[in-house]
């Protein structure tokens, strides 16, 4: 195997992990000119593994499920240390959407404390946990369950979110760039909780330090959108001035 297979291959892994990397990523990584990154973006996605975007590069095939099954032990005792930090601002009795992945999983395990919860999620695996607050109304949309992550989906899953108000929507993502945005790697899930967001009186963002400066696929929002965030760790550096320009509330997990 040639050093550009073998670069390239490993640049494949790469975008597993962070779904997309820009030319200059791709140049530090590989300590290549961005007119080799450029080459090799364009051998990949001619190999239609690949796809261009503007300076950068994403996956065109979903993340491999192995990965998937790796991220739901990934920082998982900062998850647990979230999802108690955030059940404790949630009163009894509230109206909530609770979106999907490893994160809003820890958050509906620490929410079983609580009395008189109704919930809206389209997580299966949330909607399981939730199911032991035995005076907690869930409701989950109807449709086709996506592997590994149990998320239901189906064309009208916005609409049916969007009958609903809430006090609260509980929302996790898979990176925040450093303009701000809120981003997430499955369109469908980005306008699902979009329609919760648009029916919530407060958004409420429950994100891990290893979020930060990462890139994904769709944008959900920007901080500005957001009135609440909990995490394991305060951001640094410009994503910390951003945050400081918005009225976001900002709490560490202790």
């Amino acid at each position: 195997m040639d050093k550009k297979t073998r670069r390239q291959m490993e640049l494949l892994r790469r975008l597993e992990q962070s779904r997309y990397l820009s030319l200059d990523d791709i140049s530090r990584f590989f300590d290549v000119t961005t007119q080799t990154a450029r080459r090799d973006v364009q051998d990949l996605e001619l190999q239609g593994k690949a796809r261009r975007l503007h300076g950068g590069v994403t996956l065109t095939q979903p993340i491999d499920p192995l990965v998937l099954r790796a991220r739901r032990v990934e920082n998982a005792e900062a998850k647990a240390r979230i999802g108690a930090a955030v059940a404790r601002r949630i009163p009894d009795g509230s109206a909530i959407f609770i979106d999907a992945g490893t994160t809003c999983e820890a958050v509906a395990q620490a929410l079983l404390g609580h009395s008189g919860l109704r919930v809206v999620t389209y997580s299966l695996r949330v909607a399981t946990l939730l199911s032991d607050g035995t005076d907690f109304t869930v409701a989950v949309p109807g449709g086709f369950v996506r592997p590994v992550d149990a998320g239901v989906f189906r064309a009208e899953t916005p609409e049916f979110i969007g009958r609903f108000k809430f006090d609260r929507a509980i929302i996790s993502v898979s990176g925040i760039d450093a303009a701000g945005d809120i981003c997430d790697d499955d369109h469908a899930e980005v306008a699902a909780v979009q329609a919760a967001m648009r029916q919530s009186d407060e958004v409420l963002l429950a994100v891990d330090a290893s979020k930060y400066g990462r890139r994904a696929l769709v944008k959900l929002a920007n901080l500005a959108d957001v009135d609440e965030m909990v995490c394991d760790a305060p951001p640094v550096g410009p994503l910390r001035a951003l945050l400081d320009a918005t009225s976001l509330r900002l709490f560490v997990a202790p």
